[in-house]
C-alpha cells in the first residue's frame, strides 16, 4: 500500500433537489446519477468512485433526499439516506444558498446530531447570489451546527469543487484502495440504462406523473457478431390516465423519450442501440413491497 494513501466513504445528503446528483456527476467527471429538476429523482444509493492515484480514493454514496415520507417508497428512500450517516467517514451536506433554515433542514440537523461523523457543509448554487450574501449564509449555518468545514460552491458551474475534494481528503482515514482505478460505479449497466430511460421520461413529462413511474429492463442483449445492443424496456406507471400521457398523441411522447434515452445509452455503452419501449399500468406499485423489489428497490438491504 502506498504511504499517505487515503480511502473512505462519503455520503452526499440534502433535501430533494439541492443538486446532489449534479455535484457527484461533476466530481466524478462522468454522468452516473440521473438529474432532473423534479424532486425524488434519485431513489437508490448509488456508489461512485473518485480515484486520485496520489492522494487516495473516495467512494461516494449518493443517497435519496431526506424528507418526510408519504408512502412506502418514500419511507424506503428516507431510511436509506438516514441509515448511511453512521456508515461513512465523511458527510457532505448540500444546502441552497439562504438565510432561512426551513423544517426540512431542521430535520437533517436533528439527524446529524445523532452521529459523530465529520460534516462538511456545501452551500451550493452560489453562482445565483451575490458574494456578500454568501458570508451571511455561512454565518447562519455556523450557528446551528458544529461543521467540520463550510464550503460555498456551484455544482452546475463546477465552481470551487477542487476545494470540496481537498476538504474530503482532509477528513478521510488512511487506507488501501477499495476499487481499481478505472472503476467509476458499482451500478450494473442494466440499472444505469433503466435510470437513463427514467430520467428522459422525467424531463419530458408533466410534474404530476414522474413520481409514479419506474422502469424495468426486460431484455438487454448484444446482437451476435455486431456492435449493436438490443434493449427492451417497460415504463411502469400507476394509472391508466398516466399511460395515455406517457405514450402521447400517436405515440409521440414515447418516441421522444425513446430517442432521447437511446442517444445517451449509446454514449454510455459506446455502441449502437436498438431500444424498444412499452408502457404498463401497475396500480399503487409504490405501496407494494413485492413490486418495489421487482423494480430494484430492496428494503432488506437498508
Amino acid at each position: 500500500m502506498k504511504e499517505n494513501f487515503k480511502s473512505g466513504f462519503v455520503t452526499i445528503i440534502g433535501r430533494p433537489n439541492v443538486g446532489k446528483s449534479t455535484l457527484m456527476n461533476h466530481l466524478i467527471g462522468q454522468k452516473i446519477a440521473i438529474t432532473s429538476n423534479k424532486p425524488q429523482t434519485t431513489r437508490n444509493r448509488i456508489q461512485t468512485v473518485y480515484t486520485d492515484m496520489e492522494r487516495g480514493q473516495i467512494v461516494f454514496l449518493d443517497t435519496p433526499g431526506i424528507h418526510k415520507a408519504k408512502n412506502k417508497l418514500g419511507e424506503y428512500m428516507v431510511n436509506t439516506a438516514e441509515h448511511t450517516l453512521n456508515e461513512v467517514d465523511v458527510i457532505l451536506w448540500l444546502v441552497e444558498p439562504s438565510n432561512f433554515i426551513g423544517a426540512g433542514e431542521q430535520h437533517i440537523i436533528e439527524q446529524l446530531k445523532k452521529t459523530k461523523t465529520p460534516v462538511i457543509l456545501v452551500i451550493n448554487k452560489v453562482d445565483t447570489v451575490s458574494r456578500d450574501k454568501i458570508l451571511e449564509f455561512i454565518d447562519t449555518y455556523r450557528k446551528v451546527y458544529d461543521f467540520a468545514e463550510i464550503v460555498p460552491a456551484s455544482a452546475l458551474r463546477a465552481q470551487n469543487l477542487d476545494t470540496v475534494l481537498d476538504m474530503i481528503f482532509k477528513y478521510l482515514p488512511y487506507g488501501p484502495q477499495f476499487y481499481d482505478e478505472d472503476t467509476i460505479t458499482d451500478q450494473p449497466e442494466r440499472a444505469i440504462v433503466a435510470e437513463i430511460i427514467r430520467e428522459k421520461a422525467l424531463h419530458a413529462l408533466d410534474d404530476e406523473i414522474p413520481h409514479g413511474i419506474a422502469v424495468c429492463i426486460d431484455r438487454m442483449k448484444q446482437r451476435k457478431g455486431q456492435n449493436i445492443m438490443d434493449i427492451e424496456a417497460t415504463i411502469v406507471c400507476e394509472r391508466d390516465s398516466h399511460k395515455g400521457i406517457v405514450i402521447g398523441k400517436g405515440g409521440a411522447m414515447l418516441k421522444k423519450i425513446g430517442s432521447n434515452a437511446r442517444y445517451e445509452i449509446e454514449r454510455l455503452l459506446e455502441e449502437q442501440v436498438n431500444l424498444k419501449l412499452w408502457v404498463k399500468v401497475k396500480k399503487d406499485w409504490r405501496d407494494s413491497d413485492s413490486m418495489m423489489k421487482n423494480f430494484g428497490y430492496n428494503k432488506d438491504e437498508i
